[in-house]
């Protein structure tokens, strides 16, 4: 843990219930405009979470001025998803001031818990890399440690996922439009962002000019540490025209002219990940890329200069910025264009200042998910940036490369950040992890396994180049959120038999493995677990309208909807357990309810048929009275973080099943084991660590490992073989292929049977299936014996004091930002 914790820790704040009731009250008048007598949990809601926010600026401000006294070092985090989830029952808990809260709504005549419920999950984010950059800026303020994230302020953010006859469909997702208490625009800080224009030399220096402008408005949410003064700042930019209303067009009529600079500029920030499908689109996501990263840049400059001076002298030493995946790599070019061009550098020594400072996090093993650009369309945007990365490059090659490996064209292609045409004529690409890596100081996996994939597969020849540059630091989540939060009752369990604060100590944990054998523990352990089963089976039929059996096993895979996820292995699965009930309704078998949470890209298709294919053979299989309610399949539609918290602590099961090799890291497994949900997975990602903390006897292990897998590709893998020869599945796949379970629509799954059979089944789900469906038989076995199975389930949760994002931040402090 970072050393300047012991030094910074508080005493908790004197709020007494009185207090935030008091200001509960002054905000329901002078902010809403209501009566406390017409104020019903959503209004209370918004008055409660303006008076935490009250608490939080005014420790943001004492937060700053200490950090400005003593010049602090600081760690600039920039992520285009930041996925915070529901802030205040988190923000009422770092603060310490939950019980208070309480008490204060009590007084108001409604439950807190009520009052929680009326908050929107802020649409910021998507999947696990938006929720660890949450998790981060957590840990980064409950270590002390001097931080600001950078993001966007979307306003609809992915989209709101719905399901229409078992297909996904995607609307606005309008989470801020009511009001969004935590957010505080701050007009002083807004930054200009220029785009497009042309470069011109002048007396040997590039001038960039004729360019078009658009403004960035800075809004600044608390984020809260754990039991600490300290509270950082999430910064989120939202893009606006810089000219605005033109009021000639409107005076003469041409009303939609005279906002149509208002609309350009405000498309930047509406949606997360616009569809690159097509030209238009993959010209706006490369904008809002470097719209965020220019905003912020400018921003955490000119915070260096009022502490520290016009001297660039310190900047190394005052700043580092972490580039969570490629998304914000063009930082590099960014950086170095403001060195050269407005700070008067020479070249070698802005790129020694860019090493110093950038850092990047890989994400992805996954080829089409390491972004890369048509050096045509950087040139047309950011024009003067373009000649900065060819500039970076020619250096890299032709110094760096070349002392390395003198005369080697072949090495100078492979390792060179423009992607030369295969085609005479065809078009350069600008490949922006090698760009993060060349422009970094550090390079790290999020986990073991992942890291080291990174230095063997992915980035050989930078390893080979520069040893000490990629190293590794395992996720983690916070166990605030994702225990203390989200499962009260096993937190109050937990701390009945551990002393010391686990919440901010997750290792302690490892004491309740003491009473893994303990019968009484063990009976609380489960009547938990079956309370908050029942908790979840209550949404479930609210938001599916499907009964849920409480006492069946909870078997859950929440998580993006991708391929190498496998989410189609499991279904596999599922049509083979129907078919075998089918076949004997009598089989002697625990009842079961899989149930799923995912968003598919709107331009997936293969994806998307997933989706379609799980909720057709859940209407099938859910309205069958022949398997007596032993099997039960469920999709609950918008996956998001308040929905996570109700599913995981209710998880007895965790999938975990992506190819291996391919899954980074995965947190989702962390937090369902921290609430004591068994693993069935492959050795990819965190499960290989996982695996090694709760023993391999507590784990459901299957399929091929990395090595096994590229062994199967070296040798040449058909699928047709494995279909040919497995009878069950074979059937299940023609089953799918049939049309029989969509009549309407006879060839609506043929896009999966494609991708298993005909297109090679690149993920391998073929090959893992049996293997599968075996750990599904230990999985039902162990389930038989509860003493068995909670002693597990306890070891589990015992065992994921690793996997704190206290740890991870910890971590880089120590490894990559160099905060101690």
């Amino acid at each position: 843990m970072s050393s300047k914790k012991s030094k910074t820790k508080q005493i908790k704040p004197a709020v007494s219930a009185a207090d935030i009731s008091e200001a509960v009250n002054r905000h329901l008048q002078q902010s809403l405009g209501l009566e406390r007598e017409e104020a019903g949990p959503h209004e209370l809601w918004e008055a409660l979470s303006l008076a935490v926010r009250e608490i939080g600026l005014q420790k943001i401000r004492a937060t700053r001025q200490k950090e400005s006294s003593e010049k602090a070092r600081r760690v600039y985090y920039l992520s285009l998803e930041f996925l915070v989830g529901r802030l205040l029952g988190n923000n009422l808990h770092n603060l310490g001031i939950y019980d208070q809260a309480e008490k204060a709504m009590a007084e108001h005549g409604v439950s807190l818990v009520d009052v929680l419920e009326s908050e929107s999950d802020p649409a910021l984010g998507n999947g696990g890399l938006g929720r660890l950059a949450a998790c981060f800026m957590d840990s980064l303020a409950t270590l002390d440690t001097p931080a600001m994230g950078y993001g966007i302020n979307y306003r609809f953010g992915l989209f709101k996922q719905g399901i229409a006859g078992g297909r996904q469909t995607e609307s606005p997702d309008a989470w801020r439009e009511d009001h969004f208490p935590w957010g505080k625009e701050r007009p002083k800080r807004k930054q200009t962002v220029r785009l497009y224009g042309r470069v011109v030399e002048k007396d040997g220096k590039a001038s960039w000019e004729d360019t078009k402008e658009i403004m960035g408005m800075p809004w600044d949410v608390p984020v809260t540490g754990y039991n600490t003064d300290t509270v950082n700042t999430l910064r989120l930019w939202e893009s606006r025209a810089a000219e605005g209303f033109d009021l000639t067009s409107f005076d003469r009529g041409h009303y939609m002219d005279s906002r149509s600079k208002e609309i350009n500029a405000e498309n930047i920030s509406q949606v997360l990940y616009p569809n690159d499908n097509h030209d238009a689109g993959k010209e706006l996501r490369l904008i809002q890329q470097y719209f965020f990263v220019a905003c912020s840049m400018a921003d955490l400059i000119a915070r260096y200069k009022r502490e520290n001076g016009d001297s660039w002298a310190d900047f190394g030493k005052k700043v580092i910025m972490q580039l969570n995946d490629t998304h914000p790599a063009i930082a590099v070019a960014e950086f170095m264009r403001v060195l050269l061009d407005e700070e008067g550098f020479e070249f070698d020594e802005a790129l020694k200042l860019c090493r110093q400072v950038f850092a990047y996090t890989n994400h992805t093993l996954l080829p089409e998910a390491l972004e890369k650009w048509p050096a045509q369309l950087i040139g047309k945007v950011l024009p003067r940036h373009m000649q900065i990365i060819y500039r970076i490059n020619y250096f890299f090659l032709h110094t760096e490369v070349e002392a390395q490996w003198p005369g080697d064209d072949s090495m100078k292609r492979r390792l060179s950040i423009i992607e030369e045409p295969e085609q005479p004529g065809g078009d350069q690409i600008v490949r922006m992890a090698y760009l993060s890596v060349v422009g970094s100081n550090k390079v790290n996996g999020v986990a073991a396994i992942h890291s080291k994939l990174v230095q063997d597969m992915l980035f050989p020849e930078f390893h080979k180049m520069w040893p000490e540059k990629i190293v590794n630091v395992t996720n983690g989540v916070t166990p605030r959120r994702w225990l203390d939060h989200c499962n009260p009752e096993l937190a109050k369990l937990i701390d009945s038999k551990i002393k010391g604060d686990w919440r901010g100590k997750l290792d302690l944990l490892d004491k309740a493995n003491a009473y893994a054998d303990d019968p009484a523990f063990q009976k609380k352990f489960a009547e938990i677990k079956l309370d908050n089963k029942r908790k979840l089976a209550a949404v479930i039929k609210q938001e599916c309208g499907i009964e849920v059996n409480p006492e069946a096993i909870f078997d859950v895979q929440i998580k993006r909807l991708h391929e190498y996820k496998r989410q189609q292995l499991s279904l596999l699965h599922i049509m083979a357990l129907y078919r075998r009930l089918l076949e004997n309704p009598e089989l002697d078998v625990p009842p079961r309810v899989f149930i799923f949470g995912a968003k598919a890209a709107p331009g997936y298709k293969v994806a998307k048929t997933i989706i379609h294919a799980i909720n057709r053979v859940a209407d099938r299989i859910n309205n069958d009275r022949r398997i007596k309610d032993k099997l039960k399949v469920v999709f609950i539609p918008n996956y998001r973080v308040s929905l996570a918290e109700k599913i995981i602590p209710a998880a007895d099961v965790s999938e975990q099943i992506s190819t291996a090799g391919f899954e980074a890291s995965g947190t989702g497994n962390m937090k369902m084991a921290l609430n004591g949900a068994l693993t069935v997975g492959t050795m990819d990602g965190a499960n290989v660590e996982i695996a090694e903390e709760v023993g391999d006897d507590n784990i459901f292990i299957f399929g091929l490992t990395v090595d096994q897998v590229s062994e199967l590709r070296d040798r040449g893998y058909s699928s047709w073989d494995i279909y040919n020869s497995n009878e069950e599945l074979k059937a299940v796949i023609d089953w799918l292929a049939s049309g029989e379970l969509c009549p309407d629509e006879p060839e609506a799954f043929r896009p999966i049977v494609e991708s298993l059979l005909d297109r090679g089944d690149y993920f391998l789900t073929l090959a893992d299936y049996q293997a599968y469906s075996d750990a599904h038989d230990r999985i039902v076995d162990t389930w038989k014996t509860p003493a068995i199975w909670w002693k597990k389930a306890i070891i589990n949760s015992a065992s994921m004091g690793k996997f704190s994002s206290d740890r991870s931040i910890a971590d880089y402090n120590r490894t990559i930002w160099m905060m101690d």
